[in-house]
């Protein structure tokens, strides 16, 4: 913790961050408790070492005693998205390394996504003859369109975060030196933001993927009910009357 900003460190760098069983049931364990933890009110996601996440460790894969990659799949990589993607708190990912198969559709489900300058994303899976599973086929059509998603899975292309930022795959890049300290500096701003307000429009955006117009616009009135009914929303309103800085809580 850092203030009520939560911080997710993948820390396996002599495998590139890779996951394995252990790591990806203790980040689960960890956005749970980011789901119900009052005083969390951003998840920051970043990596140790030179990669972010080179997605699966291989081994685990292979090892004739293993859970097998239906498993892996189902049990491991579903769950952490659908947790990213349904904790009504902004998850914050700061990519500092290559972000390879997994680790880079981990990424794309994140809410706001900053790399570092000499960052690289990778559809890596057509490379071993898989397919792209922990929601690439469904985020990166949404990112930067249907036509140049299709290339990036099949082709498994090398895309630069210049290159990514450019095609709306990502928020923002940040010199490599500078990515950390400005990264945690916008995940601390959205900390300290209406937190009820942006988990409801955080809900509105899941919503937007399978709504038309007017279920989003029923949705959208009746979270806006909702939202006016929080202290954030009552501070940030006398605050712009009374000319001052809202305090918001979160609440």
């Amino acid at each position: 913790m850092d203030g009520s900003v939560l911080k997710i460190t993948l820390n396996r760098p002599d495998k590139f961050n890779s996951f394995n069983r252990e790591m990806a049931l203790q980040m689960q364990a960890a956005l749970d408790n980011a789901a119900t933890e009052k005083t969390i009110r951003a998840i920051y996601i970043t990596g140790e070492g030179k990669a972010f996440c080179a997605g699966q460790d291989l081994s685990e894969v292979v090892d004739p005693n293993g859970i097998g990659l239906d498993r892996i799949v189902t049990e491991h990589y579903n769950p952490m998205i659908e947790k990213i993607r349904n904790i009504e708190k902004p998850v914050i990912c700061a990519v500092n390394g290559v972000a390879a198969g997994a680790g880079a559709n981990i990424a794309l489900a994140c809410d706001v996504v900053i790399a570092g300058s000499s960052v690289a994303f990778i559809q890596a899976f057509s490379k071993i003859g898989l397919i792209p599973d922990s929601g690439g086929t469904f985020f990166l059509p949404r990112l930067i369109g249907f036509g140049k998603a299709s290339a990036l899975m099949m082709l498994g292309d090398k895309i630069s975060a210049h290159d990514a930022e450019k095609m709306g795959m990502i928020y923002k890049v940040i010199e490599d030196e500078k990515l950390q300290a400005d990264a945690f500096a916008i995940a601390k701003t959205l900390a300290d933001m209406p937190t009820i307000g942006i988990g409801l429009t955080k809900r509105l955006l899941n919503q937007s993927m399978t709504n038309n117009l007017t279920a989003q616009l029923d949705a959208e009135a009746k979270e806006q009910t909702n939202a006016a009914k929080s202290y954030d929303y009552n501070e940030g309103v006398n605050a712009f009357l009374e000319k001052r800085k809202p305090v918001f809580k979160g609440e």
